[in-house]
């Protein structure tokens, strides 16, 4: 790796950082805790998985992901079905109410955002929009399986 993409490296991991924490701040306004929020968007902007997957998706154990959507389902944000081809298996899935609350909370995000981004002109924005798109890009090269040799 090469001193200058290092150093771009430093910079995008310093300003992720400091976005996410200006974001979490509006997250509060949500009253679930970092984990279950976390979850709950996996679920609204994924659709439907298993505890295995979203606990996989996550990081964490089935056991602390099940206590989590335990959380969840009791706050009637989440619900659990038999899927689809297979009643054996469990899939939970985001209620109404749920998905209010997580567009809710992205709502709350964006807004933090859009305060960030008030300053800049529109050159500085749609710099960004191409910065975001190449971000986005890279991220879906890095995600894609790689092909047998």
């Amino acid at each position: 790796m090469t001193d200058a993409r290092r150093a771009v490296a430093s910079r995008l991991h310093s300003a992720a950082i400091h976005m996410l924490r200006a974001v979490r701040v509006a997250d509060a306004r949500s009253g679930l805790t970092p984990a279950r929020l976390s979850a709950l968007s996996v679920l609204v902007f994924g659709g439907p998985r298993t505890i295995g997957a979203l606990a996989s998706g996550d990081g964490v154990r089935s056991p602390t992901m099940t206590q989590l959507v335990n959380g969840l389902q009791s706050d009637g944000l989440v619900r659990r079905r038999a899927a689809t081809g297979d009643g054996r298996r469990v899939v939970v899935e985001a209620t109404p109410a749920g998905e209010r609350a997580m567009f809710a909370a992205q709502g709350r995000r964006l807004d933090v955002l859009l305060d960030l981004l008030g300053p800049a002109d529109v050159a500085d924005v749609e710099l960004l929009d191409r910065a975001a798109a190449l971000l986005e890009r890279l991220l879906q090269a890095h995600a894609a399986p790689s092909e047998p040799e």
